[in-house]
């Protein structure tokens, strides 16, 4: 898994969020698709496009490392590598081989808030990605054993390593996330603790499959060159057949408010400069003030000409690089400023510079190019988002899952466009205060003082 620092592009390209250009101006088509539920639960959402050959499978298990417990943590991640380990029907790594082998392309991720899995091939082979994926649900729980599940192990803990332990600031987003939340779905690491993955047996695997790999935990979308009528056919077909699970246990979601600063400062190894990162706790799930936050990212964060950028890097030159993020979080949210310290400048110069940036945004004005370039950053990442069979799958199928609404895929726009800057004042003032900041910075180790 990805620490923070990248996971935040993700989030951004999954839900297409910040301003777009007022619908006056510009014109989006939208994306059609029907809407169904089989008799076992799966929701199956298709959308035809005949542009070109090809379909795109994307299937989301609304399952994450959210849904996990304490000394089970990791599980979530760890499932999504048994998945391509093979099924009843399909040997382990046939998966891969067969898709490839037609010129097709796949894979899966895990984050905290669900599982997907996706696959992108020419549509004559619609069939094959189908019986793949149904298989897989129906059946993997009967080819789990500990050869298995003991090779995934040790890939996962690899990947710690090779992804956080062993990588500068690999370790920030980890310690941050269990300093800013109480709540413990949400504290924790998405790959899990070394501790927690060496406990993990067959038996706890299995349970998971059963609790969370059924019909009614997920939402399968196809978009691509095929006919809704025999598509929906077809999924009945390879997936009504499988039997629904009983409904998983709910996740608390809820976070306590935060009261007063909280702060660490924590050494690093391998980094060779210091890294501050400030978050602020935002509301869950997709609401007026989180369309606000996420203009006031692209406002303060955005580019060379984003107030953060503008005044610690170019004209104070006490940052080499900094950024804000106010995306969408299906659970808490959070608003994070992000700053690389310049050699020789100290820490508390930058975070004293990185609010007063901060209070000029909830005293002073916000300029109209500064609305403009938001607009216009965000109809490119809309459109792009949009570009692909592949990618309008995955949103489709994510928007059901998070929000029970597909057509968010259709309004994001209307919404975002009606953003003004009053709003993103009011969020400022509102949100990013300083007892609802928590801090860490992230230190050379003294041994690393040298390099730095």
């Amino acid at each position: 898994m990805k620490n923070r620092l990248a996971r935040i592009g993700l989030v951004f390209a999954l839900t297409a969020c910040a301003l777009a250009v007022s619908a006056d101006a510009v014109t989006i088509p939208k994306v059609t698709f029907t809407d169904t539920r089989l008799t076992n639960g799966l929701r199956v959402i298709l959308s035809e496009d005949h542009a070109a050959p090809v379909v795109s499978l994307s299937i989301v298990y609304d399952v994450g490392s959210r849904n996990e417990r304490p000394g089970r943590t990791g599980f979530a991640h760890l499932f999504e590598h048994m998945m391509f380990k093979g099924s009843e029907n399909v040997g382990d790594g046939e998966l891969a081989a067969l898709i490839e082998n037609y010129g097709g392309d796949h894979n899966g991720s895990t984050d905290k808030e669900h599982t997907i899995y996706f696959e992108r091939v020419p549509s004559n082979q619609l069939d094959m990605i189908l019986f793949l994926e149904a298989d897989r649900m129906r059946s993997l729980d009967k080819t789990i054993t500990k050869e298995k599940l003991d090779n995934q192990r040790a890939a996962v803990q690899e990947e710690r390593r090779f992804r956080m332990d062993n990588q500068p600031y690999g370790k920030t987003g980890e310690v941050f996330d269990e300093l800013a939340f109480e709540n413990f779905a949400y504290e924790h690491s998405v790959i899990g603790s070394m501790e927690d993955l060496n406990a993990a047996t067959v038996e706890d695997v299995s349970a998971f499959f059963k609790t969370y790999y059924a019909p009614n935990n997920a939402v399968l979308a196809l978009v691509g060159d095929f006919e809704a009528k025999v598509a929906l056919e077809k999924v009945r077909k390879y997936f009504e057949s499988i039997p629904p699970a009983a409904v998983p246990p709910p996740v608390e979601a809820t976070e306590p408010p935060q009261n007063e600063e909280r702060r660490r400062t924590m050494e690093d190894p391998l980094a060779r400069l210091r890294l501050i990162v400030a978050g602020y706790h935002t509301p869950a799930g997709l609401t007026p003030d989180v369309d606000a936050l996420t203009a006031l990212s692209s406002i303060l964060g955005s580019g060379r000409s984003g107030r953060l950028y503008d005044s610690l890097v170019r004209q104070q030159q006490i940052a080499v690089q900094i950024y804000a993020s106010g995306a969408p979080s299906r659970g808490p949210g959070m608003f994070l400023i992000e700053a690389v310290v310049a050699p020789g400048q100290s820490a508390d110069k930058v975070e004293a510079a990185m609010y007063a940036e901060v209070e000029k945004i909830t005293t002073g004005k916000i300029e109209e190019w500064e609305m403009e370039k938001a607009r216009n950053g965000a109809l490119r990442r809309l459109v792009d988002s949009l570009r692909s069979s592949l990618q309008r799958a995955q949103l489709l199928s994510r928007y059901a899952v998070f929000y029970n609404d597909p057509g968010l895929i259709n309004t994001r726009y209307e919404r975002i466009a009606a953003v003004r800057a009053d709003a993103v004042q009011r969020v400022a003032r509102q949100y990013l205060t300083p007892t609802n900041r928590t801090v860490v910075i992230t230190q050379p180790a003294k041994n690393a003082g040298a390099a730095q």
